[in-house]
């Protein structure tokens, strides 16, 4: 797939490391390395972006600040070390949000949801299948089980399992939650330490609390923000 794209971040050793990512795992044109947010809209000025990867704390222009100048066409990956600005970041064109330092494997799964989001663009065939479709082989113990992601309740890590709950059922993994946190995407979103909810499945939020397959979850103080703003693109 032939995706444009950008880096901008004033840490040459994050450039480096992202683009090493890209020509890694993609085919994808990478148009230029910015360090600065000015150069950035230099190039957008005179090339036809269709992702800018872009960090948040950036002199003279901040990465947020740059989000707000972008064409309404130009989708973004932000990379930051930085959690606390993930819920505003969902007030642009965003796709993913990188943690830095960025792993093989979280890349990967963004790469997955920029190549699904033009895909569907452009009218092409989805290069994975609708939720309703989708599924993972859990290993449990010596067994592998299929589970589709339409069935998945929740996540709910303890002490040296991840326990996960199912309309089907449930299943233990011997993962760790930030593990299993970071090959889930949209709709799946964490909303405690221990726990990780598929937001189509709830049942209803009231007074920071989650209602789910006849279970109660606290929403936490720390994922409250980026919660309730996927919450909010669901409410009429």
């Amino acid at each position: 797939m032939s995706v444009r794209c950008i880096i901008v971040d004033d840490e040459p050793n994050a450039v480096n490391l992202l683009e090493i990512l890209i020509q890694q795992t993609t085919q994808w044109q990478l148009l230029a390395k910015c360090y600065d947010a000015l150069e950035a809209l230099a190039i957008l000025k005179t090339q036809e972006v269709d992702i800018v990867f872009l960090d948040i704390n950036m002199p003279h222009l901040s990465g947020m600040e740059l989000a707000g100048l972008l064409p309404a066409n130009t989708q973004i990956v932000f990379t930051t070390a930085y959690s606390e600005y993930a819920a505003d970041s969902y007030g642009y064109p965003t796709l993913d949000y990188l943690m830095k330092p960025i792993t093989l494997k979280r890349f990967y799964a963004a790469v997955q949801k920029i190549e699904t989001h033009f895909a569907r663009k452009d009218g092409d065939r989805p290069l994975s299948p609708p939720l309703t479709e989708e599924y993972f082989f859990i290993k449990s113990g010596k067994t592998l089980h299929k589970v589709l992601l339409k069935d998945i309740l929740y996540f709910e890590g303890e002490k040296e399992y991840v326990r996960l709950v199912a309309s089907t059922g449930q299943l233990l993994i011997y993962r760790r939650m930030k593990e299993i946190e970071e090959q889930l995407t949209a709709p799946f979103i964490r909303v405690h330490h221990s726990y990780i909810v598929n937001i189509g499945r709830l049942d209803k939020i009231q007074d920071n609390h989650i209602f789910i397959g006849g279970r109660q979850i606290s929403v936490s103080d720390k994922f409250r923000n980026q919660f309730m703003e996927a919450v909010r693109l669901r409410t009429f």
